[in-house]
């Protein structure tokens, strides 16, 4: 090989290295809008679309103890969720036609009009067109425009909806690499001089997606919950009528 040749195949390697960089650099995401969509186009085609599971949840009182129940979950994504409280039948919570509703046994108690962002932000972002997961965002007052990075359990993060240093208005955090939910802060409902700070923790593989087996709920830096969740189902199949507001409890399983 001649000394012209090494050049030219030093050079092209070079360029091609520009070129790869530049790539990158121009896919990487530059609005909160771009990260939803990054995260729904890397797991659309093979996210789970129903899941089930058992968790431990540990709840502080009024009285400054911590409580432990049981809960059974079962979730149909976009949007739907059922959460049956032990012993059952008994008191569940229902997330779906973009309401809240509380039922015991075959009644509805009471009826709300929300959403849940962790559902949005954790499940139906990867299960829903990335426009919609957007809109329903801005609905739920959230600001997709300031984004900065930072560092969450020593991996790079996304930071959407606060300036770098903000750590009170309402936010989320994606991790850079998996595209995976792992942090909410907003003011706290209670008390908007406080922080409400979700995390999704200990992320797992689960049929063609992740689940955060750990999620903990903070306010003012005092942890309020913790779930813990085990034997967690991809795809089981889910009667129709499970979120059917006042369907029998268990109908789900």
């Amino acid at each position: 090989m001649t000394t012209g040749q090494v050049r030219w195949i030093a050079a092209a390697a070079l360029a091609m290295s520009a070129v790869s960089a530049g790539s990158a650099r121009a896919q990487a995401p530059t609005s909160g809008e771009a990260v939803v969509r990054a995260m729904h186009d890397k797991y659309a085609s093979t996210w789970y679309k129903t899941l089930t599971f058992q968790q431990k949840t540990t709840r502080r009182t009024p009285a400054d103890t911590m409580m432990v129940q049981t809960w059974y979950e079962t979730a149909a994504v976009p949007g739907r969720l059922r959460i049956d409280i032990a012993p059952r039948p008994g008191t569940s919570y229902i997330y779906a036609n973009d309401s809240i509703y509380v039922t015991h046994k075959d009644s509805v108690l009471r009826r709300l009009p929300g959403r849940n962002p962790l559902l949005i932000l954790g499940f139906d972002v990867y299960g829903q067109p990335a426009e919609k997961t957007i809109d329903v965002l801005h609905e739920e007052g959230f600001d997709l425009g300031p984004m900065h990075d930072d560092t969450w359990e020593g991996r790079a993060v996304y930071v959407i909806g606060a300036a770098k240093g903000d750590l009170h208005t309402r936010q989320f955090w994606v991790d850079k690499d998996r595209l995976l939910f792992v942090r909410l802060l907003e003011p706290a409902r209670g008390d908007s001089t406080k922080v409400d700070d979700t995390r999704f923790d200990d992320y797992r593989r689960l049929g063609g997606g992740w689940i955060a087996a750990r999620v903990e709920f903070y306010e003012g830096g005092k942890l309020m919950q913790r779930e813990e969740y085990s034997d967690m189902k991809a795809n089981p199949p889910v009667p129709p009528d499970t979120f059917t507001p006042g369907a029998a409890p268990g109908s789900s399983r």
